[in-house]
């Protein structure tokens, strides 16, 4: 068993199993989308995106790619919580908060994408 294999599967998968857990919810109720789930869901993709930048082959790019643009989605629902909770005064309304929401969203799709392509290139290897 390859350890780096396993390290670089497992924050994929934590990622996306981290997004999903701050996706799923009423869009509209802020209460249940806790700020620290998505925090973790930043870091963890951040690191996730970190160790795909050493693959070299065609399917490690679109991997990367599926990554960074999780990681954008993801930053970007930080600035709106940020902006509706610091900057307008008027906290989590259901309208801020279907925002975060959605772009967590987007981000969770590319994060399905790339676990998708791990399970594919690890069913098409070849001992």
């Amino acid at each position: 068993m390859n350890l780096e294999k396993v390290i670089f599967a497992f924050f994929i998968v934590f990622a996306a199993t981290l997004n999903f857990g701050f996706f799923i919810g009423d869009i509209a109720r802020p209460e249940l989308h806790n700020i620290y789930e998505l925090f973790a869901a930043i870091v963890v993709n951040i690191i996730a995106t970190i160790l795909k930048f050493g693959d070299r082959t065609q399917i490690g790019a679109v991997l990367l790619s599926t990554s960074l643009v999780a990681d954008i989605q993801l930053v970007a629902a930080a600035v709106v919580w940020t902006f509706a909770v610091h900057i307008t005064g008027a906290g989590m309304t259901a309208k801020m908060t279907a925002s975060v929401v959605s772009l967590s969203g987007g981000a969770l799709l590319a994060n399905l994408v790339s676990l998708v392509m791990l399970i594919v290139e690890t069913v098409m290897m070849r001992r």
